[in-house]
Formats: C-alpha cells, structure tokens, sequence
C-alpha cells in the first residue's frame, strides 16, 4: 500500500533528491530562506542522515581521520527542512510525485512536489568487467573507506600467520585501479597504512608488501603533465608500482588481469577508475547526455518547468567552452546554491539566473606529507600542496565543530602514530549479510502477501 504525504493543503511543496554536496547546498540555502515561509515545505530525500565531506575519505582509509570526522548529520545542518532517509524509487514528471521506499522492509511513500531537485549524484562504474562488482572494493562512500581500512589491517593479520609464501604474496599485494583524483589519493594512503604498519608485524618481510596503481596514459591527467609526472616518481620513491597504459579486463581466481596480459595476484583490489549518473535519470522523459540530465543555463530542465538538475547527475554547458562543467564537488556545490537562489526567486515571481563558474585549480594528496595542487595557474608539490590540500578542504569542511576535530586530529597525528585496531571483522560482516538477508526474505514475503490480497481483492 502507498502512503500518501501528510501534507498541508495550500503548501508549495519543493522536493530535493540527493543528500551530496548539489542536493545539501540546494537545501541548506532554502533552509534559511523559503522554509521560513508558512506556505512553502522543502523536503530532503537522502539516502544516509548524514552529508559526507567525499574528498577526505583517503584520510579515512588510511586510519588518519575517524569516520564521524568527515560526516555532518543533516538535522544538525537543516533546522526547518523536513529529511527523509529513504531510496528514490520512480520519478514521474507528469503526475509530479516521487516515489521512495524506506526501512529494511522496503516501505513506500509517494511525495508530491510542485518544484523539484535532482541531485542524485553518481555511482560507481564497473564496465561490466568480469568480477570487479562481485569482488573489488570502492571508495566513493564511507563504509567502503571503512571497510578498505580494515581489509588492509585485515590483510597485514593473517599475513603474519600464514606460512604459505605464494598466500602470503596475494594477501599483502594491494592494487588500485584508476589514476584520477580518487585513485592516486587511495593507493597513497593504503601504502602508508601498510608500510607504517609494518614495525608491528616483524613476522612480515617489508619486500613482501606489495602496492599498484593501474591507471591510463598518465596518472592526473587534470592537474597537467608535470603535476602528475612529479606525483608518478614521489610515489615510486614511496615502493608503490605505477602500471600505465594497461586497463583492468577481469578479476578472477585472486589475481588481476590485465589487457596487456599480466596478471597480479591480489586478495585486495580497489575500483576508483570511473562512475557513472544515477541509473533512475534513464526512466525520466528529459534529454539525457551521456547519461546526465541535460540542463539550461539555469539548470531547469527543459520542457520540465519547476524542475532543476545539479551536481553530477546533470550535463552544465560552460557557456565559455561550449562543454560540460566537469563533475567535481566544487561545481556541485556552486550549482546546488544556484538552484535554490532559482526556486526561491521563482517563488518570489522573480526571473531565474544563468550559472556561471570558472574552477581556480585543483589539489590532491599523493601520500603522507606530499602533495600536488595547481591554483589560478600556479603549480605546488610536496609539503607545500600537501599543506594547501589541507587548508582548503578544512576551510571547506561544513560546520565550526568538525573543523576544529579534523584540525586536532590533524594536530594529534604529529606526535602520536596512527591505530591499528580493525574494527569492523568479518565477524560483523557475517552479521550484516544475515540480518540483510533475513530483511530481504521479510521484504518478499510481504511482497507475494500484498499481491496476493490484491489479486483477491479483484
């Protein structure tokens, strides 16, 4: 049965998907404007109760930030919109409703809207590569940045048990596939959680551990040729193997396998090498690009009126290029508070604005204390990107009290050497699987009874 919104009648209703950067900023600039009005509603849909600060999530794989570090619970950022934590289900333009489903059961509930955003986002692209799905772990939300810390611990444990040297060998190689932003960030810091780590494993032979990135032509292709030059040989003299101009083909039978033929056996294989639009655009009647909303200068989507898409599931033409903007949190951000400027001018009866934003650079870390940044055209490696990556992303990190805990950790991290404890075993994998397991029999059994009822009914 579908629950129908416990709405007041007479209330705008203004609707925004996504809980990332585009959606929270879309909402957190209506939250201080148009939800102070008595007659306009603004809902969040989201599926976590939390925002997450995406760009420190290799800190968190590394052991250098705790999870709640990076994260913001939305009731804390939002005080007059109403969140819901649930999964989109169905968006239909023409009757103006959403539908999403909540709970371990899988609930439903219909919204309606009169204006609506979509910040969905993207996930993670496996290319239908055989096993990658199945058997590789990502780093694009916070449990896999968890969940890799605790691999890599994991990996380091049973090491130091076994005696086989080829088990050993697959067990503490660790390889990353992807030499974009999030891959080279990633394969720096598992290669200082393992090789930091080392000291307290003397049964593990430092030559046995084993790090690789795969990644294209060249890693780092945005911040220029010798930005990523300078973070190929920085990461070399840190013992990590760059693997270019090979892509990922299969990961079978624990190793690697590669189009140029090699394969590296691994227990541990990270997929940081592509993502795509979420898959719900494709059964909305809008012009899709490449898999992304196509927008107008005012990120409403054509034909669509009241309706506005940001942040990685929309293509933003550059009205200087003539291209997409590209899909950083940066863009999100900028689009996400254009939206909602737009919504709340259109409640006021005033004319919508073009979005316009030029990039001043970009930074990325390449391991402990080493860095690479390009801003406003100039160029900084080493401990000074590494110090400005850091400054940046603290200056953007939402709310005063997760700044000052990043910064003390950041602080705490000088004198004292980084946790070991892994804690998330396989033990409370095993849990997780069997409670998910037994929420999907209830979901079905529930299923099969409404459809049942439903078939007598008529």
């Amino acid at each position: 049965m579908i629950h129908e919104i416990n709405a007041k009648i007479g209330k705008t209703q203004v609707v925004i998907l996504g809980g990332g950067f585009a959606g929270v900023e879309a909402a957190r600039y209506l939250d201080r404007t148009a939800a102070k009005r008595a007659d306009v509603e603004v809902t969040l849909v989201s599926r976590d109760n939390f925002t997450l600060f995406t760009p420190m999530l290799d800190e968190v794989a590394a052991g250098d930030l705790e999870p709640a570090h990076i994260t913001n619970p939305l009731r804390r950022l939002l005080r007059r919109v109403t969140i819901l934590t649930a999964n989109i289900q169905a968006i239909d333009l023409a009757s103006r409703r959403v539908m999403i489903s909540y709970g371990f059961s899988g609930l439903t509930r219909e919204l309606p809207f009169d204006y609506l955003v979509l910040a969905l986002g993207s996930e993670t692209n496996y290319f239908e590569i055989p096993g990658i799905a199945e058997h590789a772990l990502g780093i694009k939300t916070l449990g896999e940045a968890v969940m890799l810390r605790a691999k890599v611990i994991a990996m380091l444990e049973v090491a130091s048990v076994e005696a086989d040297p080829d088990r050993r060998k697959r067990m503490l190689t660790f390889v990353v596939a992807g030499g974009g932003f999030a891959g080279v960030e990633t394969v720096g810091a598992i290669n200082d959680l393992a090789r930091e780590s080392l000291p307290y494993y003397g049964r593990i032979d430092p030559r046995e551990v084993r790090v690789v990135l795969i990644g294209g032509r060249v890693i780092l292709p945005e911040l220029g040729e010798a930005l990523g030059l300078y973070a190929q040989e920085k990461l070399r003299q840190r013992q990590v193997e760059i693997k270019l101009g090979a892509k990922v083909i299969a990961y079978s039978d624990g190793a690697v396998r590669c189009s140029d033929g090699d394969a590296i056996p691994a227990d541990t294989l990270v997929w940081a090498a592509g993502v795509s639009p979420s898959p719900i655009l494709k059964g909305i009647p809008c012009e899709i690009q490449k898999g992304r909303v196509v927008v107008d200068s005012t990120l409403e989507v054509p034909r669509a009126p009241g309706v506005w898409a940001v942040g990685d599931c929309a293509a933003v033409i550059d009205p200087t290029s003539k291209l997409p903007y590209p899909p950083t949190a940066q863009h999100a951000l900028r689009e996400g508070r254009r939206a909602g400027e737009n919504i709340y001018a259109r409640l006021r009866g005033n004319r919508a604005k073009p979005f316009r934003y030029k990039m001043p650079g970009q930074l990325a870390t390449i391991g402990r204390r080493t860095g690479v940044a390009s801003i406003f055209g100039l160029k900084f490696s080493g401990v000074v990107g590494w110090a400005l990556w850091r400054s940046v992303y603290l200056m953007k990190l939402p709310r005063l009290e997760k700044k000052l805990r990043v910064g003390l950790q950041w602080a705490l991290d000088v004198v004292f050497e980084r946790d070991l404890g892994q804690y998330v075993t396989l033990r409370d994998i095993d849990l997780l699987n069997r409670l998910l397991e037994t929420a999907r029999h209830e979901s079905s059994a529930a299923a099969s009874q409404q459809a049942g009822s439903e078939k007598i009914a008529s």
